[in-house]
């Protein structure tokens, strides 16, 4: 076998690596070595495009340069991976996929000075010759587009993900006809392109995509961010497979493909479990039509309890429930409400975990804080699978969760996330809010739970006030987990 022969094969098996890393993803048991699995098959994609591309004559400061620039950016890539807090992870993936949308760009218009930019060379007389010059085209233009929605689209969301601006959605007058007339724009651009190539009209073409990808995600509101996060995830994925076309690459093609088909169906589900249209996420501006009241203030007043109250509440209560969000990330709560999770079963308490699908700011969020803490799994459970039992529910404990457990979704049509699936915590007998002040959540939306005379408010750290709470609760000797 040729070394091209062998490294296509290496390209293979690399792409198997991928499938078994997405398949062991979808379970908490066979995470890492998922995770494990995606590393071998990146590391093996690399050492072979690296060997291929000496073998193929790639002079030695070329092939340097190539090798020194894997170097760093592993050595970046390890650095921040071990730095990143959980709380950091979303905004880290979001700029992780502007750097994709970038590479295919540069790649795109690479290919077209390679190519287009100089007619008479021999890569251009042969793609004449082979009756493919349209198509070589077609892949440039392609590829620039869906890479620079990516790269701003993913940008802004990295923004608003780290509160560098505004989560609220931008409104512009006409947006929709805006996103439809770029759309427009990019059709008649890419068939006057690969009529007539130009660096000018590569140029509109990826000036128009930048301003899109912006504008796509300015207009998508705070809470609706883990659905954008998972759609941009698609979109880098399919700028990859553009990518790979234009380099002739299967690798590349059969890895974006994957990226982009399970981002855009992680997506797909995402959206249903919101009660959201999956076409109207990537139009942009989803969930923004009724905006109207969004901000109004519910009338009522709120009342506080203190951490000694909760956990007499709690030492007499039949079942609970822990309904997580960002701001037990933000606390670095996890651990001790998984030890007030063991304490309360060693009491008898039935303890449960109600997590909405978009619990955090990333798909899964919640879920991975909670198997850090080595909370049980099987107490973990969707918002589908506890919704109906939260009736019969002796207390509820929201740690850091706002938007997920608002009742205006179902009750009040102007809100800005009216018809949002949420976890009905007002439904059990009590409920005790974590929070640090009676602030608005991340989509910017007032929570009418606070002011409902089942619910108490325990201000503070959430960290903080579990913490009190545990030294408040009698231990007893029984251990479960």
């Amino acid at each position: 076998m040729t070394l091209e022969g062998s490294a296509q094969a290496a390209y293979v098996v690399a792409a198997l690596f991928f499938v078994l890393a997405l398949a062991s993803l979808s379970r908490h048991e066979t995470a890492r070595a998922g995770n494990n699995a995606g590393i071998a098959g990146m590391a093996i994609a690399l050492t072979a495009t690296v060997v291929l591309a000496a073998e193929q004559g790639l002079k030695a400061g070329a092939l340097a340069l190539l090798l020194g620039a894997t170097v760093v950016g592993a050595g970046i890539g390890l650095q921040r991976a071990r730095a990143v807090e959980m709380t950091g992870m979303p905004e880290l993936i979001a700029l992780l996929h502007s750097f994709v949308g970038l590479a295919a760009v540069l790649v795109g218009w690479n290919g077209y000075l390679g190519v287009e930019h100089d007619p008479d060379g021999a890569e251009a007389q042969l793609l004449r010759d082979q009756g493919t010059a349209g198509i070589h085209s077609a892949e440039v233009v392609i590829g620039v587009f869906i890479g620079a929605v990516t790269l701003t689209g993913s940008i802004v969301a990295f923004l608003k993900l780290s509160a560098r601006i505004s989560s609220r959605p931008l409104v512009l007058p006409g947006k929709n006809a805006l996103n439809g007339g770029a759309l427009v724009a990019f059709v008649a651009l890419t068939v006057w392109f690969v009529l007539e190539p130009a660096a000018w009209l590569l140029a509109v073409v990826t000036a128009l995509a930048l301003a899109l990808g912006w504008h796509l995600v300015a207009s998508i509101g705070g809470g609706d961010m883990p659905v954008v996060v998972s759609m941009l995830n698609s979109y880098s994925g399919w700028a990859a497979a553009a990518s790979g076309f234009l380099l002739e690459n299967d690798l590349l093609i059969v890895t974006g493909a994957l990226v982009g088909s399970s981002g855009a169906y992680l997506s797909y589900v995402m959206c249903k479990a919101m009660n959201r249209s999956f076409l109207s996420v990537i139009a942009g501006g989803f969930g923004i039509e009724a905006s109207a009241g969004g901000d109004a203030q519910p009338a009522g007043e709120h009342r506080e309890a203190s951490a000694a109250e909760v956990a007499e509440l709690l030492a007499d209560a039949d079942s609970v429930v822990i309904t997580p969000g960002y701001g037990m990330a933000v606390a670095q709560a996890q651990h001790g409400v998984a030890e007030l999770t063991r304490r309360l079963r060693a009491r008898g308490v039935e303890v449960r975990f109600g997590v909405h699908p978009v619990a955090g700011r990333l798909p899964g969020h919640m879920n991975v804080l909670l198997a850090e803490a080595k909370v049980p799994y099987d107490i973990v459970l969707e918002m589908d699978e506890i919704n109906d039992d939260l009736s019969g529910t002796s207390v509820v404990l929201v740690i850091g969760a706002n938007d997920t457990v608002n009742p205006a979704a179902t009750e009040d049509p102007t809100s800005p996330i009216a018809g949002m699936p949420v976890l009905r915590v007002w439904e059990a007998d009590h409920v005790v809010v974590f929070k640090r002040s009676m602030a608005s959540g991340y989509a910017g939306v007032q929570n009418p739970l606070f002011f409902r005379e089942n619910t108490a408010m325990l201000f503070g750290d959430a960290k903080d006030r579990v913490e009190d709470i545990l030294q408040s609760l009698p231990q007893r000797a029984v251990s479960v987990v």
